[in-house]
């Protein structure tokens, strides 16, 4: 698996705790049935898996993950929940240790563009999925991220996080890829789509604005664009601050486009 660029920071997780299946699954929503079996790939804190598990209970949901330490908070957010439906535990996606046609539904969320190879991990997906049945992947595609005010320092850090995702064998600009990948891995029914998430209010500019401007100082990118140098500390700082400008202007606004794909197995 490739190195996962954010890491597992609180300013990387806090990200992650606001995702629902409402605001990142929405395109497979249609596709669930109560009794399915759905496995969820890089679960991440579990919120989606949550939501997931309401979805099709009394189904079960299994859900894995590269990081131990994130399935445990996962596994809490299951349990504050009162959910009983979902068994956790780690995983490669490249190699899944699960038997062949186990799943009615297998999902990832932002996976494919952290994997070294999103081709076998789709085929992994599929092996593991039953005949007729749903692989639904869901990634950004960060060169079609569109923000205003035009600040410099926000070009900055574009470039720069291309530069450390693809140093750490990502693929930033996973969407627009995933039919291609799809095919290559061996599926012939494919819906695909797109959708976005959009960033304009005054509390969704703090926290997309914020996360940022925490992450740049302070998580596995930060770390990595000083170690190889890629940017320096005064480097780090003006883009953080330059998020925090966008986000306190009233007029910012921010679209984070994603690619999706419905395969049938």
């Amino acid at each position: 698996m490739a190195t996962y660029t954010h890491g597992h920071y609180e300013s990387v997780l806090r990200s992650h705790r606001w995702r629902t299946a409402q605001n990142s699954a929405a395109y497979l929503l249609g596709h669930l049935r109560p009794g399915a079996r759905l496995l969820d790939v890089g679960c991440g804190p579990g919120t989606i898996t949550a939501d997931l598990a309401e979805l099709v209970a009394p189904g079960r949901v299994t859900a894995v993950e590269a990081a131990a330490g994130v399935v445990e908070s996962a596994a809490q957010v299951a349990a504050e929940r009162g959910l009983e439906n979902i068994e956790f535990g780690t995983a490669d996606v490249h190699a899944l240790e699960f038997a062949d046609d186990a799943f009615d539904v297998v999902h990832a969320h932002q996976v494919l563009q952290h994997v070294a190879d999103p081709v076998q991990a789709l085929r992994e997906m599929r092996r593991v999925c039953k005949p007729g049945g749903i692989v639904a992947a869901r990634d950004g595609d960060y060169r079609g991220f569109v923000w205003y005010p035009q600040l410099p320092a926000l070009d900055e850090w574009m470039d720069l996080y291309q530069r450390c995702a693809r140093a750490n064998g990502g693929e930033p600009d996973a969407g627009r890829r995933l039919p291609a990948w799809a095919r290559a891995a061996g599926f012939t029914d494919i819906t695909p789509s797109a959708s976005t998430w959009c960033h304009a209010d005054d509390a969704d500019r703090a926290h997309w604005g914020g996360m940022w401007a925490d992450r740049i100082l302070d998580s596995a990118i930060a770390d990595q664009a000083r170690r190889d140098g890629l940017a320096t500390d005064d480097d780090l700082r003006r883009i953080s601050a330059a998020w925090r400008t966008w986000a306190a202007d009233p007029d910012g606004w921010l679209s984070v486009l994603h690619g999706e794909i419905i395969c049938r197995a």
